[in-house]
C-alpha cells in the first residue's frame, strides 16, 4: 500500500497563528429574534399581549446567556441556556422561590398546577383562549425551549437553514389549532425570522456582504411573492380555513369531557364561531349536548360515562311524549365533539352513520368513542309543551335512575338555604318556579357575569349563594339541580347550546350561545326544562309553564330572603376555572368501532410530537450536510480559506466513516491516516497527495488555491472514503449521527490547523 510522497515542508517561522474563537453575536441575536417573529402567530391561539411579553423575556435571558458562553463547548451553552430559563419562569411563575428566583420544591409544585390547567384548557377550551397562569407558563417556557434549539442549530452547530425545522412548529401549533388561519402580518413576521437566520451569518468582507445582500433580496421578494399568492389564493389571511376547538383538537367549538371549562372558553372568545345552522324549529329551542348526573362537592358537576346505549338511527324513546312533532334539520358548520347536539326528546336521527353513534335513553346523550365532526343530521323529535297546571298535577312512580336524586357530599346549609326558597311551594314543579325566581326574578341579589367573585369558605356553592352571589350558567345550573335534589325533586344539569339568532331561512347558533341550564323530572312528563341564569341579552327561553307560573304569582309577592353571611361581600373578581377531572374517551361504552372511524380522532398533539421527534433524529444529519455544502462551495471557490475548507471536509468525511484520525499531527501524516484508515487506492492517494499539496501551499506559502483546483481532488477523495467500510444499519446510524458534527459540537474553539 502506498502513502502520499513527500513534500517539502515550510520554514517553521512560515506557521500562522492558530484562529481566536469568535463571538457569533449577531447570529445570537438573529436566533432570539427568529424565535420571537415566528411567535407573533400565537396571535390566533391566545388573547392579549401579556404572553409575548413574558416570552421576550425569557429570549432575551436565553440570548444573552447564549453570547456571554459562546466560548465553551456546546453543550455547556446549552445547559447554561435551560437554567437561565428555568429562572425566569421560577420568577414568573414559581411559589416561595429561594431569594425570589431560584427554584425550590414549591416552586416546582407550581410548575405542574400550571401545566395541569394548561391541558385542562388546551383540551376543552376555544381558540383565542383566556391568558390564564397555566397558559402563560406553557407559552413562556416553549419560547425558552425553542430559543435553546434555534440557538444551537443555528449558532453552535453553524446550521441556520436547520433551525427552521424547530421554528415551523412554532407556525403549526397555531395553525391547526385557530379557528382563523394565521393573519397575514404574523405570517410575514415568521418568513423574516426564518430569512433573518440565513443572512445573519456574520460574513466578513466583500463576499460576505454580497452574501448578506443577496440573502435579504431572496427573503424580500419570496415574503412579496408569498402574500400576493396568498391574498389571490384566501389561502393566507384572516378568513381561514382551520377552526379551534377542545375536544377534537381541531374545531369552532365543543363541549368535550371538561365541559364547564369549554363553555367558560367559548363564552370568553372574543369573536365568536359560528357553529350551526338549524330550519324546522317552530319556536326558539335549548340544543342539548350532554348532561350531568354527577355532583361533587366543591368540583361540581361531572361529565360521567354514558350507557350502553341504542343506535342512533332510532327508535330512540320508549315512551314518547306528549307534544310538538318536529322535523329538523342541523347543519353543522364548525363543531366536533364526543356529543351529538339534539333538540327536545328525540325519536330518530338520519344523516349520520348510526353504527358509530349511541344514544343513552337514561341520560339523552347522543354519544361516540371519538370526536367526530358529522356534516349535517335530521332529526325527528318531540317538543313537550305542558301546561303549569298539569306539572302541577304530575303524579306517579318515580321511574328515574336513583342518582338524579343523590345529595351525597351536599353541604346542610345549602339544603337549608333551598328550603327557606321553597318553604310556600306545595308541589315539586312550584318548588322548581320558587327556585327560577330566586335566582331570576326581580327581588333577586343574583347578577351574571363571567367574572366570579372568590369564597372565603369551605364550600364553594355555598360561598356562591351567601357571598358571591355572582357568576355565568355553571353556577347558577349548578346551583339550582342541587337545590332541587335536597328538596325531592330529580335533577340534573343539560349542557349544550341556546337558540341562537334568526338568519336568513335558518338559526344560526354559535359559541356565544354556549350554555348551561336545569332539568326537573315530572312524572309522566319526563325531564322539563328550567334555566336559572339571569342573561340579560335576551338568550333565555323562558318555557311556557314558566310564564304561566310567574303569572299566576299574586301581584307583588316578594322573593324569599336572601340567607345573609357574617362575611361581608367583596367585589367579583376573576378567578380562574378549576379544571375537573375527565373520563378517558375509550371507557365510554359504544359499538366497535371500525378502522374508518379514526378520521379525525387522532389528538393535535400527536402528529406534533411525531414532528418533533422526527426534527429531533434528523437535526444532526441536516447539519451535517448544510456544513458539508458550505465546505464544498468554499473549496471550489478557491482563494483565502479554501485549503481550510477542503481539509476540513477531508477530516469530517473520514470521521464519519469511523476512522480515529486526528488533526494534531501534520498534514501528511494526517494524510497517510487516512489513507490506512479507508484503505485507498492509487488514484484516491494521488488526489490527496494534490489536496495535501495545495493545502500546504495555501498555509504555509501564502498560495491560495485558484478556483476550481480543488474540485476534481477533493470529490475523488470523498467518492473513496464514503465508499469504504460495510452497509447495513450502522450506515443509517453514522447518517443520523456524524461523529463529525459531535466531535466540533465538543470542542467548537479548538485550533484544527495541523502542525508544520
Amino acid at each position: 500500500m502506498s502513502t502520499p510522497t513527500a513534500v517539502r515542508p515550510a520554514p517553521p517561522a512560515a506557521t500562522p497563528p492558530p484562529d481566536r474563537p469568535r463571538i457569533r453575536w449577531v447570529a445570537s441575536v438573529a436566533a432570539g429574534l427568529a424565535v420571537l417573529l415566528a411567535g407573533t402567530c400565537l396571535v390566533a391561539v391566545v388573547q392579549g399581549g401579556t404572553w409575548f411579553a413574558d416570552g421576550a423575556l425569557v429570549v432575551a435571558v436565553v440570548v444573552g446567556l447564549g453570547i456571554a458562553l459562546q466560548r465553551l463547548a456546546a453543550a455547556a451553552v446549552a445547559v447554561g441556556q435551560l437554567l437561565g430559563a428555568l429562572l425566569v419562569l421560577t420568577g414568573l411563575f414559581g411559589d416561595d422561590a429561594v431569594a425570589g428566583f431560584l427554584p425550590g420544591p414549591a416552586a416546582f409544585g407550581a410548575f405542574a398546577d400550571h401545566v395541569t390547567e394548561a391541558a385542562a384548557q388546551i383540551d376543552s377550551g376555544v381558540a383565542p383562549v383566556v391568558p390564564t397562569a397555566g397558559m402563560l407558563f406553557l407559552i413562556t417556557a416553549a419560547f425558552g425551549l425553542l430559543t435553546v434549539i434555534v440557538h444551537a442549530v443555528s449558532v453552535s452547530a453553524a446550521a441556520p437553514a436547520a433551525a427552521g425545522v424547530p421554528l415551523l412548529c412554532m407556525v403549526a401549533v397555531p395553525a391547526a389549532l385557530s379557528d382563523a388561519l394565521l393573519p397575514w402580518w404574523a405570517v410575514t413576521c415568521a418568513v423574516a425570522g426564518y430569512g433573518l437566520l440565513l443572512v445573519a451569518r456574520d460574513g466578513a468582507g466583500r463576499r460576505g456582504s454580497a452574501l448578506v445582500t443577496g440573502g435579504i433580496a431572496v427573503v424580500a421578494v419570496a415574503g412579496v411573492l408569498g402574500l400576493l399568492l396568498g391574498s389571490a389564493a384566501t389561502v393566507v389571511g384572516t378568513a381561514g380555513r382551520f377552526v379551534s376547538g377542545g375536544a377534537g383538537g381541531g374545531n369552532g367549538g365543543a363541549i368535550g369531557l371538561n365541559p364547564f371549562t369549554s363553555l367558560r372558553g367559548q363564552l370568553t372568545q372574543s369573536d365568536p364561531v359560528e357553529l350551526f345552522r338549524t330550519t324546522g324549529l317552530p319556536r326558539p329551542t335549548y340544543l342539548r349536548a350532554l348532561t350531568l348526573s354527577d355532583y361533587r362537592a366543591n368540583s361540581g358537576w361531572q361529565a360521567a360515562t354514558p350507557r350502553p346505549g341504542v343506535p342512533l338511527a332510532g327508535p330512540l324513546t320508549e315512551d314518547p311524549a306528549e307534544g310538538e312533532r318536529v322535523q329538523v334539520a342541523v347543519q353543522n358548520v364548525g363543531f366536533r365533539d364526543y356529543w351529538l347536539p339534539l333538540y327536545g326528546q328525540p325519536e330518530s336521527v338520519t344523516g349520520v352513520d348510526a353504527d358509530r353513534w349511541a344514544y343513552d335513553r337514561s341520560s339523552g346523550i347522543a354519544y361516540t368513542q371519538r370526536p367526530r365532526e358529522e356534516e349535517a343530521w335530521q332529526e325527528t323529535a318531540v317538543l313537550p309543551a305542558p301546561s303549569a297546571d298539569e306539572l302541577r298535577s304530575a303524579a306517579g312512580p318515580t321511574r328515574v335512575d336513583p342518582a338524579y336524586r343523590d345529595t351525597a357530599g351536599v353541604d346542610p346549609r345549602v339544603a337549608q338555604i333551598a328550603a327557606d326558597v321553597t318553604q310556600d311551594a306545595a308541589t315539586p314543579f312550584d318548588k322548581a318556579i320558587a327556585l327560577v325566581e330566586y335566582f331570576t326574578g326581580p327581588q333577586s341579589q343574583f347578577r351574571y357575569s363571567l367574572e366570579t367573585a372568590p369564597g372565603s369558605g369551605d364550600d364553594a356553592l355555598v360561598d356562591f349563594l351567601t357571598v358571591g352571589r355572582a357568576g355565568y350558567c355553571e353556577q347558577f345550573a349548578s346551583a339550582m339541580a342541587v337545590m332541587l335534589r335536597t328538596q325531592g325533586v330529580p335533577a340534573r344539569v343539560a349542557v349544550g347550546f341556546t337558540a341562537g339568532t334568526e338568519g336568513d331561512g335558518y338559526r344560526s347558533v354559535s359559541t356565544r350561545d354556549a350554555h348551561a341550564w336545569v332539568e326537573a323530572w315530572f312524572p309522566g312528563y319526563g325531564w322539563t326544562t328550567f334555566d336559572p341564569t339571569p342573561l340579560t341579552d335576551g338568550r333565555t327561553v323562558v318555557p311556557p309553564y314558566v310564564l304561566e307560573a310567574v303569572a299566576d304569582a299574586p301581584p307583588g309577592a316578594e322573593q324569599p330572603a336572601a340567607p345573609q353571611e357574617e362575611v361581608p361581600q367583596p367585589e367579583p373578581q376573576a378567578e380562574a376555572p378549576q379544571p375537573t377531572p375527565e373520563p378517558a374517551p375509550a371507557d365510554i361504552p359504544q359499538p366497535d368501532p371500525t378502522a374508518a372511524d379514526q378520521d379525525g380522532g387522532v389528538p393535535v398533539m400527536v402528529p406534533l410530537v411525531a414532528l418533533l421527534v422526527v426534527a429531533l433524529l434528523a437535526g444532526p444529519a441536516v447539519a451535517r450536510r448544510v456544513l458539508r455544502r458550505r465546505r464544498l462551495a468554499a473549496a471550489t471557490a478557491g482563494g483565502p480559506g479554501a485549503g481550510r475548507a477542503a481539509w476540513d471536509e477531508v477530516l469530517a468525511t473520514s470521521r464519519d466513516r469511523c476512522s480515529a484520525v486526528s488533526d494534531g499531527d501534520t498534514v501528511r501524516g494526517t494524510a497517510r491516516a487516512v489513507v490506512g484508515a479507508h484503505e485507498l487506492d492509487s488514484a484516491a492517494q494521488d488526489a490527496l497527495r494534490e489536496i495535501v499539496r495545495l493545502v500546504e501551499a495555501e498555509w504555509y506559502g501564502d498560495e491560495p488555491p485558484a478556483e476550481g483546483a480543488l474540485t476534481g481532488p477533493l470529490q475523488a477523495v470523498l467518492a473513496a472514503i464514503g465508499g469504504s467500510g460495510r452497509r447495513g444499519w450502522k450506515s443509517w446510524v453514522r447518517t443520523l449521527a456524524p461523529r463529525s458534527l459531535l466531535t466540533s459540537l465538543r470542542a467548537p474553539a479548538k485550533d484544527r490547523t495541523p502542525a508544520a
